[in-house]
Parts: structure tokens; sequence; C-alpha cells
């Protein structure tokens, strides 16, 4: 039976971060178990390759939640990455901190420590932006960050011209001081590849003695000797094989694996537990509950001038910009089709800004789980404007559904069941229009082709975002950090309550979602949890 320092599930988003710092000293022998393979992959190296990730089942757990009321009864799409890196090896790269009251608020919520001014230290210590480092933005870092303006399609800047236009500032840079306003937007590449939380901070460490990683290992329980976490359980090719740590355990598979390997190893709401004939550790009802999410839309747009479908469309168009990306690393291929976007007020009076925007020069139609191509968009000059609300009220839970540890989980997001969290859809999608209505974007619309205008008053605006808004990708704080009240699952250095040897660090301990896309959040998590368990190992 092997014996570690520290066991990391799951070599994802903050797992990579984790296993890097934790070895660094040498002090300390590490293991690293991810259920996915290599991310040494074409598709997930070149960054418009996530189009085919989307639904790759190699890569990808595919999951859905249970059918949502407040969509008209649609199952929502979740991809979760089951890979070396996680969901960064397969996300849409957009780097995103957050808004300074999102961690303001984490504090305020009872947890020290996790306020703007704690966290940013870690942000910057993450990072290289291409900028260069100042006392907002990292130079050193791992994590390299490329400023996508010199190379988003020219509609982008029409776009940024309405967005003005309709009375929103632009922002220099939406991750240092003004966080408020429109820009294009950043992303997690370098030198023209994907660089995921595995390329940055996993790989060029994968040569130290004193870390194991090991891929295609699926937790399967932690094991427990009273109160304390002394190993886990894992399959290989359905062969059970079992490892000890002499100091802690850390979960970092997720926010949908993280409590749904708690449930399934006794640690979570007691009722669940006995109903699946769960060994009971700790009755903890927090675990699994207060998940949130994004939910977001899209206007789709058809347009005067072109669009990326103009260049990827044609078969030489894609061979033109291939061999362009194969030769360069450079252009569409290399890029995000989120291009551009930015964090507004709805409304003037409001003390903090309340949607985000997208804008993507490109359009395709969006299938049930199945076939995305963002190589192969619609036959006609096309964009997208969405949106999503940052901060939504609505919680809802991720539970197991079986007593079989390979049964996925039943997810239920309860999407927009909080009061308001309709009232800013409709809001966002009022601001899609404003900025659509502006003399920039009117000079290039042919037509809004979804919904269409005849789709007008409130009624109607109600109905189109019950039948087409969808997930952003966001899952978050399910296993939330917060005071031991009954509702909260670790406590601010990210230690479960009750039980010694077992944290949480991911995006299951976020104490809110963030305004905006989680990744980077997710890293500076693993980042600062790092720094915290190398202080109380000392």
């Amino acid at each position: 039976m092997a014996e570690f320092d520290f066991i990391v599930v799951g070599a994802g988003s903050a797992g990579c971060v984790l296993a890097n710092r934790l070895t660094r000293s040498g002090k300390y022998r590490v293991l690293l178990l991810e259920a996915g393979g290599s991310d040494r992959r074409f598709m997930i190296r070149m960054p418009i390759g996530y189009g085919h990730s989307f639904y790759n089942p190699k890569v990808n757990w595919k999951f859905e939640t249970g059918p949502q009321e407040a969509l008209a009864g649609r199952r929502s799409y979740w991809p979760r990455g089951k890979v070396l890196g996680g969901s960064s090896s397969i996300n849409a790269m957009v780097f995103v901190r957050g808004q300074r009251h999102d961690f303001d608020d984490w504090k305020q919520a009872g947890n020290p420590g996790w306020g703007w001014d704690d966290v940013l230290p870690f942000f910057r210590s993450i990072e290289t932006f291409e900028r260069g480092g100042d006392i907002m933005r990292g130079g050193n870092g791992e994590l390299h960050v490329t400023d996508m303006a010199p190379s988003v399609h020219p509609l982008c800047r029409d776009w940024l011209l309405a967005a003005e236009q309709a009375g929103f500032r632009k922002t220099p840079d939406y991750n240092s001081e003004q966080q408020e306003g429109v820009s294009v937007y950043q992303i997690s590449t370098k030198k023209g590849f994907r660089a995921s939380s595995s390329t940055a901070f996993l790989h060029p460490v994968t040569g130290r003695p004193n870390l194991k990683v090991v891929t295609g290992a699926f937790a399967t329980r932690i094991l427990f000797d009273g109160s304390r976490a002394v190993g886990v359980e894992y399959e290989i090719n359905g062969v059970r094989q079992i490892a000890n740590a002499r100091r802690e355990i850390i979960l970092s598979a997720g926010a949908v694996h993280s409590p749904v390997l708690l449930q399934h190893s006794g640690v979570g709401p007691g009722a669940l537990l006995q109903r699946f004939g769960k060994l009971l550790v700790k009755d903890m009802p927090g675990v699994g509950r207060n998940l949130q999410d994004h939910l977001g839309i899209d206007y789709l747009y058809h347009s005067r001038v072109g669009t990326l479908n103009s260049q990827l469309r044609p078969w030489w168009g894609r061979l033109l910009l291939g061999a362009r990306y194969v030769l360069f690393r450079n252009g569409p291929l290399s890029l995000s089709v989120n291009q551009a976007g930015g964090f507004v007020k709805s409304s003037t009076g409001l003390d903090r800004v309340d949607t985000q925007l997208y804008f993507s020069p490109v359009s395709y139609s969006k299938p049930t789980p199945g076939v995305r191509r963002l190589t192969l968009p619609d036959p006609f000059p096309g964009f997208f404007i969405g949106i999503q609300p940052c901060r939504p009220a609505s919680r809802g839970s991720i539970e197991i559904e079986s007593p079989d540890v390979k049964a996925g989980p039943v997810i239920e997001p309860n999407y927009l069941s909080a009061p308001g969290d309709m009232e800013q859809m409709l809001a966002g999608v009022r601001l899609i229009r404003r900025i659509a209505e502006a003399p920039a974007m009117r000079a290039v619309i042919v037509e809004e082709m979804k919904p269409g205008m005849a789709t007008q008053d409130e009624d109607a605006l109600i109905a189109d975002i019950r039948a087409r808004s969808g997930s952003v990708f966001h899952a978050s704080c399910t296993c939330r950090m917060g005071p031991d009240d009954g509702r909260n699952v670790v406590d601010a250095r990210l230690r479960v309550h009750g039980l010694q040897g077992l944290r949480v660090v991911d995006a299951s301990v976020f104490p809110n979602v963030t305004s905006g896309n989680i990744n980077a959040p997710t890293i500076m998590v693993a980042e600062k949890g790092a720094a915290m368990i190398l202080e109380d190992a000392r």
C-alpha cells in the first residue's frame, strides 16, 4: 500500500496548482490522482479546438442537469473536463478575476483572509500578463494571459463603439483597477497554444521525484479512521487500489465531483446517505447544497459585413486558416470566439456591475449534445451578442442518485428560482438590444434572427429566455466555505468542518459565484490554499 504526505484528488484547474506548490520544496511526497487521461491532444492545445472537446467523451464528463422548470422543462448541458487540466483544458479560455465586491462578500460571509486585498497577491502570483506586471497584474507567474486586442476580428471594434454609444465606458483592463466597462477579452494562451492549469503548473514539474501523477484513476472513496481522513480508494481499469496520506487528503475534483465523492464516502446529508446504504461518517447537510451557476442567453444577428463565418465556412477558408495556424500559431484558430465583452450595470443607481456581456464575431447553431463545430459556422455572415447576470441568487444541489460510485449525479441548479433572477435576465436582454440599436451596430446588422424583433413585450422575452437560455458552465459553491453553522462545508482555511486531515480546494468552496468566468478565481483559490496547507504543515 503506497503512502504519501498529501493526496490530491483531481488534476484540474486547482489540483495541478496544488501538485506544483506542495512538491516545490522537495520535503513532501504528493500523489495526484486524475480520472481522465493525457491532455497532449491537438484539439486541446489549439485554442479554437474547444468546440471539439465540448462533446468529446474522452476528455469530457458530459453531465446534464435534471429537467428545469424555469427552462420550460429542458435539461441543461454541463461539460466538465475529464483530462489533465480539468475544465481549463476544454473551456473558452476567457481570463476573468471577478469584481472586488465578490471577494469582499466572501470575507463578510465569515471567511477572514478572503477579501479582495487578501486574494490580489495570489492572483498576481499565478499569472504572467502579456502587457507586463504591475501592482495589479502579475509578471512572473506560470499561467500566461494574452491580450487579444491586436488580433480580434474588426467587427469587435464596431461592437465596442456601439457599447460606448449606448452609454458604457471602455476599460483598459477589466482585471485591473477599473473593472467596470467593455473591452476585448483576455485569454489564457501562450504563443498560440492553450495555457491550461496542466500546461502551466503540472507539465513543468512532472519530473520531480516527490510527485507521482496517476491518470485513469477514478477515486471511489475517502477512507477514514474515526473522524480523520487517512486514505483514498481508487480504481484503475476496474482494479481497486488504496493510497494512504500521512498528512492530508485534498479534494480538487471540482464543483460536481468533490461533493459527490464526499457523499459516497459517508460525508453529507445523513438521510440521503442512509437511503443509499452509505456508512455515515459525518452528517453534513451542506455537502452538495448551495450550488450556483451562471445562466446566459445569446441573440443572433445577420451581418451586412463579413464575420468569422465567412472565413471558417468555406473548405478553402478552413484550409488557409489551418495552414496559418500550423505555420505561425496565429489567426482565428489561436483565439477564443468570445472576443469582446465586459462588465456593466444594467441600470443607473446600482452600486456594482450586475451583467457580463459577450460579443462573438461568429455564429453557429447550438444543437443538443452531439456535434458542435466552431470551425463550421452558419453559411451566412452572423454574430452573437450574449449576456449573463453576474450574481444570480438561485441555489441548487448535487446529490448521488445511487450506491454505485460510477453512476452520474443528480444536478439540480434551480435556475431562476430566486426572486429577482428573471428580472436580471430581462435587464440583460434589453442591454443586448440597446447596444444593437446603437449607430455602429445598426450599420452592420441586417436583422435580428433570434429571437427576432417580433419578440418585444415582457411575456414574449420571458418565454424566449425559458426556451433558449442555458448554462455558461460556471458551477460552484457545492462545498461552500463559511462558519460551521450546519450550512457550510469548509472553514476559511478550506478544512472540512469536524473532520481532520481533509480539505477541499476548488470552485466548490466559493461562498458565492464570482462575477464572470470562474477559471481564474479557481486557480487563485488553489494558490492561496496551497500556501495555507504548507503553513499548517510547518
